[in-house]
C-alpha cells in the first residue's frame, strides 16, 4: 500500500523540490491541492488529516496554523520551517547526530527539519560539545556562504531577473543584527550557553554552501591538532553515508574550497584545516539537499522504515 503524502506549501522552493523527488517514487501517493484552494483552510485540513505524512513548506506562522488543523492522531507532520525546531515534543530531523536523534525521528509524529546554515554548524558543534572537546560556553563564530536559492522565491527572482541590479553581481552579506532565525537552534541543539556569532552571505550562484567554524586550540580540552580533530570527526560519523569526512588536505583545489561543488548531492562533507594554534572546521553541502528537501525526505524514509537514502542522491 502506498503512503499518502500531502505537501502543504508545494509552490515554494522546498515544496517544489520535494514534489519533484516524489514524482519518481512508486511507494508514494501524492495528495494534491488545486492552486485556487491552496490557502483554503478547510481544504488544507481535509488533506492533512487524510494523509499519512504531511510536509509543511510554509512560513512559520502558517506552519503553526497547519499543525493546529490536525485532528487525526496518526498523521506524521514533517515541518521544514523554523517554527518547531526547538519545541518540546518535536524530533530534530538530523539522524546522524546520535542514535537518540535517529530513534526519535523513526518513532516521531512531529519532526522538524533543520535549517540549512544550522545543519552545517550543528554537524560540527554538536559532537564537539557532546564529547567535551569544546565547552558549552565556547565562543563559537560562524562564517558561511550560500547560493541565492536559500533565500526563497523572492530572492531567487531578484537574482534571476533580466536586467537585475548590478549589486547582485557581488557577495551579499547580511544578518548584521545577529538575529538570524537559525541562531535559536544553533544554540539549543548542541546545548550551547550562548548563541554563536554568525556571519552569513549569499552570492551569485544558485545552490550549494560552506559553513566555516574557526577554533582556538587553547580553548579546547583535546583534539589540538588538525590530525587529531580529523580523526575525531571521522570516528564520530563512521558508518554514516550522508556525512563524508574529507581527507586532510582535500580542502585545496587551486588553493581554495568552492562552495557550489555539492549542488545536487544530498550528503554533507566535513573539512579540517589549520595548525596547532588555530583549526578551521567546515561543512560543504547543498542548501536545497541536506539543507532542506533532502533532509526532509531522509526523515520520511526513517518514518517509513525504508532505506534512508531512498530517492536521494549520494
Amino acid at each position: 500500500m502506498k503512503t499518502k503524502v500531502f505537501i502543504d506549501g508545494s509552490e515554494g522552493t522546498t515544496g517544489l523540490r520535494i514534489h519533484e523527488r516524489f514524482s519518481k517514487r512508486d511507494d508514494i501517493e501524492l495528495l494534491t491541492i488545486s492552486s485556487e484552494l491552496r490557502k483554503d483552510t478547510a481544504e488544507r485540513a481535509r488533506l492533512i488529516n487524510e494523509s499519512d505524512v504531511t510536509f509543511l513548506c510554509l512560513p512559520d506562522a502558517a506552519a503553526r496554523e497547519a499543525v493546529s488543523l490536525v485532528t487525526n492522531d496518526k498523521v506524521c507532520i514533517i515541518d521544514t520551517s523554523t517554527a518547531h525546531r526547538t519545541e518540546a515534543g518535536w524530533a530534530y530531523g538530523y539522524p546522524e547526530l546520535s542514535k537518540e536523534h535517529r530513534e526519535a525521528i523513526r518513532k516521531g509524529k512531529r519532526i522538524a527539519v533543520p535549517g540549512c546554515y544550522a545543519s552545517g554548524f550543528i554537524t560540527l558543534a554538536y559532537p564537539l560539545v557532546k564529547k567535551g572537546i569544546a565547552p558549552a560556553n565556547y565562543p563559537f563564530s560562524i562564517f558561511a556562504v550560500s547560493g541565492y536559492s536559500g533565500g526563497g522565491k523572492k530572492l531567487i527572482a531578484a537574482y534571476e531577473e533580466e536586467g537585475r541590479d548590478k549589486k547582485f553581481d557581488s557577495a551579499r552579506m547580511y544578518g548584521w543584527s545577529q538575529t538570524h532565525k537559525h541562531l535559536k537552534e544553533m544554540k539549543a541543539i548542541p546545548g550551547l550557553a550562548q548563541e554563536p556569532l554568525f556571519c552569513p552571505m549569499t552570492t551569485n550562484y544558485h545552490s550549494g554552501m560552506i559553513v566555516q567554524v574557526p577554533l582556538f586550540t587553547n580553548l579546547l580540552s583535546d583534539c589540538k591538532t588538525p590530525e587529531q580533530m580529523h580523526k575525531f570527526f571521522s570516528d564520530y560519523y563512521a558508518g554514516e553515508p550522508f556525512v563524508k569526512v574529507m581527507p586532510l588536505g582535500a580542502d585545496v583545489e587551486a588553493g581554495a574550497l568552492f562552495s557550489d561543488a555539492c549542488a545536487g548531492w544530498d550528503g554533507i562533507e566535513i573539512f579540517v584545516t589549520g595548525n596547532e594554534e588555530r583549526i578551521v572546521v567546515a561543512t560543504r553541502f547543498d542548501n536545497l539537499g541536506k539543507g532542506a528537501s533532502g533532509a526532509a525526505i531522509q526523515c520520511l524514509n526513517l518514518v517509513l522504515g525504508c532505506e534512508e537514502s531512498k530517492g536521494l542522491v549520494l
